[in-house]
């Protein structure tokens, strides 16, 4: 009954089930490209069942900060975890429970329009996909990446503040450039290398592409009246990276597990600060910065 299928996303494999035919893969068409028929090795595993009901008894630990949204955390006595997933107009979209590590996870939709059910989904999903791989040198980043001559850059800045004009810089002003997601790439550490990947998780702009490439730096995107780029140290490429990556202070084995990595990547790549114009000379002096180990 109902139907499965399976995505490899950042190299990693997932399976959906759909248990009725009033949900199916059609809630998620920024999966389409990760689409996978192998059915082996898959690591997490979320089942849709609209008739799950969350029995939540327990206090609220946490709000999970997702692109503007609060999501409600909620920790039971056997260490499972549960979400309330709502929109910006605080419709309640979905709930989700997964066990300690998260590589089972149950979903129920609650809207009625399709949007939100969507919503709802893709958000749990996203939620699932971080927290059961973060133990697996697996992060998935609030950032816009651009690829440019094959590398991967990383721009990260709070919503709003311009990160994605910048990669439309770099897009518009240097060849050799394509965006490979605008929101929430993947990034892992894979045999002492780190590698960037575009995941079915975008933000606003649909840029959904299963594609990777090597990490060339991180760059920290601040508006200033000039335009200037310094690297940082290992302190405070650690202090700017962490709140860039979904975690969960709450739980100890993701929250470590992020901080590992982000610690060994702290020692893999250069991580930048830079102050910035929206102009084309901003994507220049970044370039000319971060693109230097690379040469």
């Amino acid at each position: 009954m109902g139907k499965r299928c399976c995505y490899q996303v950042g190299g990693h494999r997932l399976a959906i089930c759909f248990l009725d035919e009033q949900n199916d893969e059609s809630l998620l068409p920024s999966f389409a490209p990760f689409r996978i028929e192998e059915t082996t090795g898959v690591a997490l595993t979320v089942t849709v069942d609209d008739t799950f009901l969350m029995q939540r008894s327990d206090d609220e630990v946490g709000q999970f900060d997702c692109g503007g949204c609060n999501h409600g955390v909620y920790q039971c006595a056997d260490g499972c975890f549960q979400f309330e997933v709502s929109d910006l107009g605080g419709q309640l979209c979905s709930t989700m429970q997964a066990n300690a590590d998260f590589s089972q996870c149950v979903v129920a939709l609650h809207a009625s329009a399709p949007h939100q059910r969507s919503y709802g989904l893709n958000n749990a999903m996203m939620m699932a996909y971080a927290f059961c791989f973060a133990t697996q040198q697996t992060l998935l980043v609030h950032a816009s990446v651009i690829r440019k001559d094959g590398v991967g850059y990383l721009m990260i800045a709070p919503s709003g503040t311009g990160k994605s004009t910048h990669t439309r810089m770099w897009f518009d002003t240097l060849p050799g450039c394509d965006l490979m997601n605008d929101d929430n790439p993947v990034v892992r550490i894979l045999d002492g290398r780190p590698i960037v990947y575009g995941s079915p998780w975008s933000g606003k702009t649909p840029c959904y592409r299963n594609v990777q490439a090597p990490v060339g730096a991180f760059v920290r995107i601040q508006q200033r009246p000039e335009n200037h780029i310094e690297r940082l140290s290992s302190v405070g490429a650690y202090a700017m990276l962490m709140p860039a990556m979904s975690s969960m202070k709450w739980d100890r084995r993701v929250y470590v597990g992020v901080s590992d990595t982000v610690i060994g990547l702290v020692s893999l790549v250069g991580v930048y600060e830079l102050g910035c114009l929206p102009n084309a000379d901003a994507a220049r002096v970044c370039y000319d910065a971060v693109a230097v180990q690379h040469s």
